[in-house]
């Protein structure tokens, strides 16, 4: 199966943080799984951290991309047809980074890990 992790997935998988389902932590485990991360979600943590509403272990510049390397992830670039996606989209709500990984995971056909229920609305395959 192909993954994409929501950026709360990512950062609940690397703190071992109890809030991540079991079904979730499994298929995050599964080495026959690919998993990816949007680089809107390091966009996302760059900007929390810096409004002091996520507090990391070091920049986003060294987490980032050190997580993603210590767990096989790997990282989604931001291409135009992502973008482009988000224009057809339904107006569910105003998150852009959620709208654009969204659009991210119809494109690419990934699975979305999330607890975020309105991504059902969008038509994304969602695990939690």
């Amino acid at each position: 199966m192909r993954l994409l992790l929501d950026t709360h997935a990512l950062l609940w998988w690397v703190d071992d943080d109890p809030r991540l389902p079991a079904k979730s932590r499994k298929v995050i485990a599964d080495a026959s799984n690919d998993c990816f991360v949007s680089l809107a979600s390091a966009w996302e943590m760059a900007i929390k951290s810096q409004l002091g509403k996520l507090t990391l272990a070091s920049s986003v510049r060294q987490y980032f991309p050190s997580q993603l390397a210590a767990n096989g992830f790997v990282q989604l670039d931001i291409a135009f047809r992502h973008v482009a996606r988000v224009e057809s989209l339904e107006f569910h709500h105003r998150d852009p980074f959620d709208r654009l990984i969204a659009a991210q995971a119809l494109e690419e056909k990934l699975t979305l890990v999330s607890a975020d229920a309105v991504f059902d609305g969008y038509g994304v395959k969602r695990i939690w």
